[in-house]
């Protein structure tokens, strides 16, 4: 089909014959992914947009695309406003606007491996005040009109080596049957891909920029676990890591596993496995206990090895940036230079390292205006030359066996304006105060996000986004259960307390729209630190060096201490990356970290 007009028309009419009212299409997989595969694509097949959170609703008359404020322009750019309303979230949710919109009577699909039992709970509510109705499909409609639908991967797995892992794969199923008996139950389902990647200490290569394997687990009582994957995954050494203990099946016989736990007592996790799950456990006779994942918290809690190797990546990755941020300052000047120039030029520095696995996320390469689009994605149609007077924001990272990387620079082409320097001055400062906070134990990162806004806040700005998410081990760059972020911000997890070990994001930003973009992001590490008197209090350690591009700093808008977080931190970026650089790559360096001086203009 040769528009995304012609595949909106061709699932109307499957819709049709499938006497279905209209259809509910979520940007997820069976395991609720953030990234997910391409047989997974069916949000960007059926609309255009290639942002990493979205819903869609498809009904007779009328199309509805969901996305929140991080991607308001992207949206708009990518998805034909003829054909599909913009719906901002969480203003507006898929349930309320259903019951505004749906045909009274109606009948509206919903795929129950992509959806929650939750959201189902929601949007059958909200049908049910027009009469309508949510029905489970048996096999996508999507699907079904998608003529060359690509089939899941088939990648081999790998085995995680203990030494990079920090704990035996033996011993982290032994902590979760220790949960498992705290609460009497026979068994924990696991469909959370990185949650199994970690439990397992295996890796995979089937979802782009997340090292995991499409697969499901159930970890018994008594340490043992079946893991069901696609037979052809599967390696000698694989299987001989996994050991007795682990039963091998083909994913296909997840399914018919759910129902084989008649009076048993099974736990699942409600945010992170779907809505089939709960209803192969139902239809088996199974005792539900609706709790989280036991690994969520244990996976986020990284270890000294995880840490050791996560500060080696940081460092390595840290050069490559350098390299990437001189060659940018050098090159765009002479006119020519594009986004995906740069996205390709930073991968090869990255590459260099020989260590390289794949990026953690699409290379976020933005131009002036482009900047504003907090999740920019760049492409062959929306490649733009980055300009003299213009902000060039680059938020990228690397996956590394070490560690997972996760940063944001700014730089200036040509002389910025007064504006530019101090939005970035107030937005540096925003993030100081994340980085030099101290709490008690109990407090939460939504209580924390407020630091990160007051500069903007005082001059009546703001930013559509949290200002900071967890981070994996050789594993997903945005990983629950933490969050920097307010209530009123995207995503969930601004209630979860904060813990020595968890690795967040430090990331505000500033955008205007069509003009520029502004964040400055780095990772660090919640560790326990003792005050003078004694008393026990968390902080972050910074992981992440690369400079902070000083010629677009206003040192009059800095306190002395900022001025000294800022001169110290560049100080420690010398010591961590200039060992790793030589000749003009390290000049450059130094001079980029030079302390800053209140005189400076």
């Amino acid at each position: 089909m040769s528009t995304y007009s012609d595949r909106l028309k061709a699932l109307r009419d499957q819709l049709k014959s499938d006497r279905l009212d209209g259809f509910v299409v979520p940007l997820t997989d069976e395991h609720m992914s953030e990234y997910v595969g391409e047989y997974a694509q069916r949000l960007a097949w059926l609309t255009g947009f290639q942002g990493s959170a979205g819903n869609a609703v498809v009904l007779p008359e009328a199309a509805a695309i969901f996305t929140d404020g991080r991607y308001t322009l992207q949206v708009r750019e990518q998805v034909d406003g003829n054909d599909w309303q913009y719906v901002p979230v969480p203003q507006q949710s898929i349930a309320g606007w259903l019951s505004e919109f749906a045909p009274e009577g109606g009948r509206i699909g919903y795929d129950p491996w992509l959806h929650t039992r939750d959201w189902v709970k929601e949007a059958t509510k909200a049908l049910a005040e027009r009469g309508a109705e949510l029905v489970a499909v048996t096999r996508n409609p999507i699907d079904a009109v998608w003529s060359d639908h690509p089939s899941p991967s088939l990648a081999r797995l790998t085995v995680h080596p203990d030494e990079a892992a920090g704990r035996s794969s033996a011993d982290k199923r032994q902590e979760v049957a220790d949960w498992l008996a705290e609460r009497k139950a026979d068994a924990v389902v696991l469909s959370a891909l990185d949650s199994i990647a970690w439990l397992l200490n295996i890796r995979g290569r089937d979802v782009d920029h997340t090292p995991v394997a499409l697969s499901y687990a159930i970890v018994n009582a008594d340490g043992t676990a079946d893991f069901f994957v696609a037979p052809e995954k599967m390696t000698d050494a694989v299987a001989q890591h996994l050991g007795n203990a682990v039963r091998v099946h083909p994913r296909t016989a997840f399914d018919d596993a759910l129902r084989g736990f008649t009076g048993k007592r099974v736990a699942a996790d409600p945010e992170r496995a779907v809505a089939a799950i709960f209803d192969g456990l139902d239809a088996g006779g199974a005792k539900i206990l609706s709790v989280r994942d036991p690994v969520v918290l244990a996976k986020a809690l990284k270890n000294p090895a995880e840490i050791a190797g996560h500060k080696a990546a940081q460092a390595r990755d840290g050069a490559a940036i350098v390299r990437f941020l001189r060659w940018v300052s050098e090159t765009a000047p002479k006119g020519g230079l594009t986004e995906l120039d740069c996205v390709a030029k930073l991968q090869a520095f990255r590459g260099e390292t020989g260590l390289l696995k794949d990026t953690s996320f699409d290379t976020i390469s933005a131009a002036g205006g482009h900047g504003a689009s907090p999740h920019y994605r760049v492409d062959a149609a929306s490649n733009a030359e980055l300009k003299m007077g213009q902000l060039y924001l680059v938020d990228s990272g690397g996956q590394y066996e070490d560690g997972t990387t996760d940063i944001t620079r700014v730089l200036p082409i040509g002389e910025p304006t007064a504006e530019m320097r101090d939005r970035f001055t107030r937005v540096l400062k925003g993030h100081i105060a994340i980085d030099v906070a101290q709490w008690p134990e109990g407090i939460t990162g939504g209580q924390l996000d407020s630091f990160a806004r007051r500069p903007l806040w005082e001059v009546g700005l703001d930013y559509a986004h949290g200002t900071g998410h967890g981070v994996g081990a050789f594993l997903a760059v945005h990983e629950g259960p933490q969050r920097i972020a307010a209530p009123n911000y995207a995503g969930s997890g601004q209630s979860e307390i904060l813990r020595a070990g968890m690795i967040c994001s430090n990331e505000p930003g500033y955008y205007k729209a069509g003009e520029y973009g502004i964040r400055i992001e780095n990772l660090a590490l919640i560790v326990e630190r003792t005050l003078d008197d004694g008393a026990k209090v968390l902080g972050f350690e910074t992981l992440t060096w690369a400079p902070i591009e000083r010629d677009l700093i206003n040192p009059a808008l800095l306190t002395e201490d900022e001025l000294n977080w800022l001169n110290n931190y560049h100080a420690r970026v010398i010591e961590k990356i200039g060992p790793l650089l030589e000749g003009e790559d390290k000049a450059w360096l130094m001079e980029k970290c030079a302390p800053v001086e209140r005189s400076t203009s």
